[in-house]
């Protein structure tokens, strides 16, 4: 369970309501809480507060891998998000490419990142993750591709034992491809597998080879 802060302990409501409504915690069944920050601690309900009753623990940072990736169709886009959530990413950026069929825009693209953002949450809670990851975006591959150590996920690149460098983010194209241009970007490809997978499959497959 999420607080905002392990000195107060503060539930929001939403977070209140599962807990006390739907799981129907009782007072004095213990509950583990997180600030999302690596700070984590065992508490104990009494009125429907929680009470620390162990000090606080905090985890190191996991790896800072990076997905960067493509805009799938529908709901696949969230299927996406839980998913690297649940691998251990700490970052997950939307990328707008040249063939990219789905694009984030205006109001109502800011609505599918906020729900992105809490399918997020609710992923991080249910897998136990006490660091949260960022989810952020969309960007353009040109502003992506500037950061350190990106490689793009292609079927033309070489295989993942052969990248000269350890990816810090994997960018992951639309269902086209990337272009010409785009592969020209002189960020290095790497190659997941032998046959061409669906956007969402390729963030999966590249977050469990390189979030080591």
């Amino acid at each position: 369970m999420f607080v905002q802060s392990l000195a107060a302990l503060e539930l929001q409501p939403d977070d209140a309501h599962h807990l006390f409504r739907v799981l129907r915690v009782r007072d004095g069944e213990v509950v583990t809480v997180t600030d999302g920050g690596g700070g984590w601690l065992v508490t104990q309900v009494a009125g429907q507060v929680l009470h620390p009753v162990s000090d606080p623990v905090f985890e190191p940072a996991p790896a800072q891998l990076t997905i960067a990736s493509a805009i799938p169709k529908g709901d696949r886009a969230e299927w996406m998000v839980q998913k690297l959530t649940e691998i251990g990413v700490a970052r997950i950026v939307l990328v707008h490419c040249a063939r990219s069929a789905v694009r984030w825009e205006g109001e109502r693209g800011e609505r599918h990142l906020q729900r992105a953002r809490r399918v997020a949450r609710e992923a991080a809670m249910q897998s136990r993750r006490v660091w949260m990851p960022d989810i952020a975006g969309p960007e353009s591959l040109s502003a992506v591709v500037l950061q350190p150590n990106v490689v793009l996920a292609a079927p033309e690149g070489v295989a993942p034992a052969d990248l000269a460098v350890t990816p810090a983010t994997v960018v992951i194209g639309p269902e086209g491809g990337f272009t010409p241009d785009e592969l020209a970007c002189g960020a290095p490809s790497v190659r997941l597998g032998d046959t061409i997978l669906r956007v969402e499959t390729a963030a999966i497959v590249a977050a469990a080879r390189f979030a080591q």
